[in-house]
């Protein structure tokens, strides 16, 4: 075998062989490094940056769940109260009053909602004014610090087309907002926040 070893030591590739050698050794080492030191490296900066964007995202979602329940504690406070109902049909009365309106029959009533101690109120009637006094009513229903939804209104045909005023059916919508735990919780929460 030595005798093998020297014949090939003695062709004129032989200096080669130290170096084929020296390569074999890097390209081990070189696979070696990778399998048990980079792709377990990687790996787990894969797994941390999934989990960074993970917590990323929930940070997110609990500041946007913050900033709604905040606008939902705002919007709730805007809501009348429902022992506030009463008062609520007689302030739209009395704008109807200041605008030169006639709303003879003004009737109200609630109804339920899926919403959790929230009630649907709804006033509805005939409003009767010259056009520039119904369209001033409306602007201040609309712009009321209450918040009033018109859900309906409709032109009803005068009999006389020489008078000036027009007669409108109209349906005004609110919610109210119950005296309950719940709600005075929310409003609490929203108050410790500031």
């Amino acid at each position: 075998m030595t005798h093998r070893l020297h014949e090939y030591l003695r062709k004129p590739y032989a200096p080669l062989f130290p170096f084929l050698i020296l390569a074999a050794c890097v390209l081990a080492a070189a696979y070696l490094v990778h399998t048990t030191v980079l792709e377990p490296a990687e790996r787990k900066r894969q797994q941390l940056e999934t989990a960074w964007m993970s917590a990323r995202l929930q940070l997110a979602r609990h500041k946007e769940a913050m900033k709604t329940k905040e606008d939902l504690r705002q919007v709730w406070a805007v809501f009348p109260l429902v022992r506030d109902f009463a008062p609520l049909a007689l302030g739209v009365t009395d704008e109807a009053k200041r605008d030169h309106i006639t709303l003879p029959a003004l009737s109200y009533r609630t109804e339920r909602t899926e919403i959790p101690d929230a009630t649907k109120a709804v006033l509805q009637g005939t409003v009767t004014g010259r056009y520039e006094d119904l369209r001033k009513f409306l602007y201040n229903l609309e712009t009321a610090q209450e918040l009033l939804f018109i859900e309906d209104l409709n032109l009803i045909r005068s009999v006389n087309l020489q008078d000036p005023t027009l007669t409108f059916s109209i349906r005004i919508a609110t919610y109210l907002r119950g005296e309950s735990v719940r709600a005075l919780n929310l409003e609490s929460d929203g108050n410790s926040q500031s």
